[in-house]
């Protein structure tokens, strides 16, 4: 994968013309035709551009799929997937699960006759019940027709058995879409493990520098890349050429990155658990973390995301505006740590009651933990939470 990443299959958009070692940033709308009709490969720069294909044709191979497509945004990508469904059909997606999917699923395609329905994804047997309901009741409707999971999720990083998933989905004629934005292809490769759409928020991890807005989809069969194309350029919501060369400038360092993300957050994890003003510490690579067997087995890493809850609003917002080295912004998988309130940012288009019953409480702090020298980074976490730490030796009133 190391070297994957870098050269693809036999070099990543080569130059075969003039021998340019990174690819070529082919800044055009249109492209000459020899002849009407007859043209070089390109005739039109929303159906597709050299720049744009170099990057799908690396994310396909990274993730092991038949074909990559590129978006304008991670909405753009997964709201392309959520295309191919049709008025009447059935989606099962994750319960805890980025804001801008919620709102996707919820206020956007639900108004075209779509139904998502949230579910605790980690809980095979609830996944299964699902199916077993909607197939007594076909009769109303077309049935669930796909089944969406983020793990590890966002924010609680809960993991989902997708093998198990992956199963069941496909015994009822379900697709199996997995959003891999967290881990990337580096650490899980989710068609391997039996999905059949990944889908990425390339903003994140893939770009890498926090100065891209992208996403990415890959389809295991021929056939769904096929449909996913056409709706592609049928729709037009298109990754750009010079956004495109970002996104594969950035994947040539995946492998160092998501090495050094994976162990500073695991350093700083461990650290808050040991924190006297932390209740709980919400990150997989810990072996007290309910899903950290399974991570083990269908991941090879951790990534570089942590949660962890101070129980109190008052206290978490106190702390996310102290933080030095930690920006308060939303985003995540720069080279820069990040620090957020998912129930005021990220998550903030869920319903009140879904968050808390989901366990994203005003206390719930977010960290993207980026590459810095680890020490800095937990000083820097320490100087913000010290003063909290004083108040409650104190006795002080500290928001309860």
């Amino acid at each position: 994968m190391e070297s994957r990443v870098i050269h693809g299959r036999g070099g990543v958009g080569r130059d075969n013309e003039f021998g340019a070692v990174a690819p070529p940033i082919y800044q055009t709308s249109t492209f000459r035709q020899e002849g009407p009709g007859r043209h070089y490969g390109y005739e039109y720069a929303r159906t597709g551009n050299p720049t744009r294909a170099a990057l799908e044709e690396l994310i396909a191979e990274l993730e092991g799929g038949e074909r990559g497509l590129a978006f304008a945004s991670g909405s753009a990508a997964l709201a392309t997937v959520l295309m191919l469904l049709e008025a009447g059909d059935h989606v099962l997606c994750s319960e805890d699960v980025y804001g801008g999917t919620y709102r996707l699923l919820a206020q956007v395609f639900s108004r075209f006759g779509i139904q998502a329905t949230f579910i605790n994804t980690t809980d095979v047997s609830q996944v299964e019940s699902e199916f077993t309901r909607a197939a007594g009741k076909k009769a109303g409707g077309r049935g669930i027709r796909m089944i969406l999971v983020e793990t590890p999720s966002n924010p609680l990083l809960r993991v989902s058995d997708l093998r198990a998933i992956a199963s069941v989905a496909h015994r009822y004629g379900a697709l199996l879409v997995v959003d891999n934005t967290f881990l990337t292809p580096y650490f899980q490769r989710p068609i391997a493990l039996g999905a059949d759409i990944v889908v990425h928020s390339a903003t994140k991890y893939l770009g890498g520098h926090s100065d891209v807005v992208a996403g990415l989809v890959v389809a295991r069969e021929k056939s769904w890349g096929e449909r996913l194309q056409f709706l592609q350029n049928a729709v037009g919501a298109v990754l750009g050429p010079q956004d495109a060369w970002l996104v594969l400038r950035g994947i040539r360092t995946l492998a160092v990155r998501m090495e050094r993300h994976a162990a500073n957050a695991l350093a700083i994890a461990e650290w808050l658990s040991q924190h006297p003003l932390v209740r709980r510490v919400y990150y997989p690579g810990l072996p007290s973390h309910p899903g950290h067997r399974l991570a083990r087995e269908q991941a090879t890493g951790f990534g570089g995301m942590v949660s962890f809850d101070v129980g109190d609003g008052t206290v978490a917002e106190r702390i996310v505006t102290r933080t030095r080295l930690f920006v308060l912004a939303e985003s995540l998988g720069g080279v820069e740590s990040l620090i957020c309130l998912p129930a005021r940012m990220t998550h903030a288009s869920l319903p009140p009651e879904r968050r808390a019953r989901l366990g994203i409480t005003g206390g719930l702090i977010r960290l993207s933990v980026g590459l810095e020298k680890v020490d800095d980074l937990i000083g820097d976490l320490e100087q913000a939470m010290t003063g909290e730490t004083a108040r409650i030796e104190r006795g002080d009133d500290h928001g309860h």
